[in-house]
């Protein structure tokens, strides 16, 4: 077994592919907050592989962590000189390694915000890219609005205070290029939200008005904030995962990526101060995001969320059990084909029906061994801006909402807090125990989960969606999960 490390990554090119560059020669061009499991399967993974074409040495990503958790990436990451193992689960079993190379620093902002506002604030960087997950953006779900009130952010609006939180830090950076006479870097989001570089300029900006309100304007104006659309589905490293890794490949890595083998990058050319050439590596640079992005967030994420709360509560525990459960499998591809597919546009490039079919295989991989629990966390932040969306069209149309109301449902019978043999379900949400005390008294007032107008809006009042919400919702307390997606599913 050999502990990696940029000394030992050479030793370990007959088993696994390593970088074929120089990494002493990189420099950071691009700082990234939230460095976790989907960054490393996903940016990082292509500049690796632009840097092991001759190309993009001046991109390197310098990592940063905002969380007291993100402590354990930095002492992963810190030990084995940014290095870590990526592996691909192909269907059939095989194991697919390669050791990536492209992040060569990670700063952990408790310990020095300073240094991470400096090193934003560092000519060379001209990138700043996020994975700060969908809740990240302080954006309220119905209203749009950034929460002034929320305690990090009037903690970093306190005179003198050091920022902490990822506006307090980026707009600091911002603050000191414009006085230094420097042009601003690219903020670039890579979360799972509709038109997310629009969200990111509207929760950044809404920040800095509260700050400076001419420098707000400045960042208005200078700052791209290019709209992605990312896919890999990434899940959370096991232990096994990391025995794997040493058993099949001779590395201890602290911290490995697995995933599937499919990947997808979207990305709008809309940059400050330019950018690696991305397409040279597979991302599909196009001038307009949302169309691609409506397709992936309302298929594949709300494809998601109608297969993890039903699958849970009938039972199974992987993403790959539910896919393969018939009914289920039937009523996820009748969600896509009757209700999110209406709601799209056309995608370029792209054959829908063989998108939905490809789903439906990904979602089926065994190998990849993504959790039910993992999709079923935060749902708070995913719901209202995956699946909801596509009711408020359906009703705007008069189309039918049947069995996105039921995913609803079975959202709001998962939230009730244990399963259908009595076991306990640890919810997963920073809205956790306000869902779970609505969900519990749902029995008595069988609309109470709905009622809540900041998830929901006006959605409780409009009886087109009420209706089928309840008519699920009766059936899983009455003949449970399995029975009522049969029902479902017709």
């Amino acid at each position: 077994m050999t502990a990696l490390t940029q000394e030992t990554a050479a030793a370990l090119s007959e088993t696994v592919a390593v970088p074929s560059y120089d990494r002493s020669r990189l420099t950071a061009g691009i700082v990234h907050i939230g460095v976790g499991g989907f960054h490393r399967a996903h940016q990082a993974m292509y500049l690796d592989r632009l840097m092991n074409e001759g190309k993009a040495h001046d991109w390197a990503i310098c990592g940063v962590g905002l969380l007291p958790g993100d402590a354990r990436m930095r002492d992963a990451l810190t030990a084995q000189d940014g290095l870590y193992t990526l592996v691909l689960k192909h269907p059939d079993g095989t194991r697919e390694a390669r050791v990536i190379g492209s992040i060569i620093d990670y700063l952990f902002a408790p310990d020095d915000p300073e240094a991470v506002i400096e090193k934003m604030a560092d000519p060379s960087v001209r990138i700043v890219s996020l994975t700060v997950t969908e809740g990240g953006y302080n954006i309220h779900p119905v209203t749009g609005a950034f929460d002034a009130q929320a305690p990090a952010i009037r903690a970093d609006l306190e005179p003198g205070a050091i920022p902490a939180t990822v506006f307090g830090l980026v707009t600091e950076a911002l603050r000191r290029r414009r006085a230094r006479g420097l042009v601003p870097f690219t903020v670039m989001s890579c979360d799972n939200i509709q038109g997310n570089g629009e969200v990111a300029r509207h929760s950044f900006t809404a920040f800095a008005r509260l700050v400076d309100a001419g420098l707000a304007d400045w960042i208005e104006a200078a700052v791209a904030f290019p709209n992605s659309m990312v896919d890999r589905i990434t899940p959370v490293t096991t232990d096994e995962d990391r025995e794997a890794v040493a058993e099949l490949f001779g590395i201890l890595d602290a911290w490995p990526v697995t995933c599937e083998p499919f990947t997808q990058w979207v990305l709008e050319n809309d940059f400050s101060r330019g950018r690696p050439p991305f397409e040279e590596a597979g991302v599909q640079v196009v001038g307009d995001v949302e169309p691609y992005e409506l397709m992936k967030l309302r298929l594949l994420n709300a494809g998601h969320q109608a297969l993890c709360y039903f699958g849970y509560l009938g039972g199974h525990r992987y993403v790959h059990e539910a896919a393969t459960d018939p009914a289920l499998a039937k009523f996820l591809l009748d969600y896509m084909d009757l209700e999110a597919t209406p709601t799209l546009r056309p995608v370029p490039g792209v054959d829908l029906d063989g998108y939905k079919r490809t789903l439906v295989e990904r979602f089926s991989n065994a190998e990849v061994r993504d959790t039910l629990a993992r999709l079923c966390a935060e749902s708070s932040d995913r719901i209202p801006k995956w699946l909801l969306p596509v009711v408020r069209e359906q009703l705007a149309r008069g189309g039918p909402v049947t069995r996105a109301a039921a995913v609803v449902a079975s959202w709001a019978r998962y939230a009730e807090g244990s399963d259908e043999s009595g076991e306990p379900i640890v919810v997963v949400d920073r809205l956790g125990d306000r869902l779970m005390a609505a969900a519990r008294t749902q029995r008595q007032r069988p609309t109470a989960f709905i009622e809540d107008r900041e998830l929901f809006g006006d959605l409780a009042d409009d009886e087109r969606f009420v209706a089928p919400y309840l008519r699920a919702l009766e059936s899983l307390h009455a003949e449970g999960a399995r029975a009522t997606v049969r029902w479902l599913a017709g």
